[in-house]
């Protein structure tokens, strides 16, 4: 399976997006990357088998509307909000805008993780992002799972 190429989606799509939120650092942009790479495969825009989770990152539409609801619209996040606004042409805020706006979908993707208040891992430590992933992205009840494949998706976002 071939997918994007990760240096484009790096430069062109996720750093973008995490300089625009205010939200960039090495580990986010490493975690975005990587959280693509397990969630996605940075090849489905829609979950496979017919789920809910759209975009590469594969967040589901509840998830998106719980992160403008109860975190975008809080006093104190306007910035966040407004650059996400312009991400998408100030349209109103879709899951299914995540399908095809690349950057959005990583702006909400990082909104998501923003939401934890345990700090980000290692911008190079490939387990701990990963465990930092299953934890705060995945979820206990999600698919996901700390092991070598999902480990060595993580390298290789580091890595790109």
């Amino acid at each position: 399976m071939s997918g994007l190429n990760l240096s484009q989606v790096r430069s062109l799509i996720v750093r973008p997006a995490l300089q625009a939120l205010g939200l960039w650092s090495l580990a986010a942009e490493n975690l975005l990357m990587g959280t693509m790479l397990v969630e996605s495969g940075g090849v489905y825009l829609q979950q496979a088998g017919g789920g809910p989770a759209v975009g590469l990152w594969q967040m589901e539409p509840v998830t998106h509307d719980d992160c403008w609801e109860n975190w975008l619209c809080a006093p104190g996040r306007s910035r966040q909000a407004t650059a996400l606004r312009q991400m998408i042409g100030y349209l109103a805020p879709s899951a299914a805008l995540m399908i095809w706006n690349l950057k959005y979908a990583a702006g909400m993707a990082r909104i998501r993780y923003q939401r934890v208040s345990a700090p980000l891992p290692a911008a190079d430590d490939a387990q701990a992002l990963c465990a930092y992933w299953k934890t705060h992205y995945n979820t206990a009840g999600g698919g996901g799972a700390v092991n070598d494949n999902h480990i060595a998706l993580f390298q290789a976002a580091i890595a790109a």
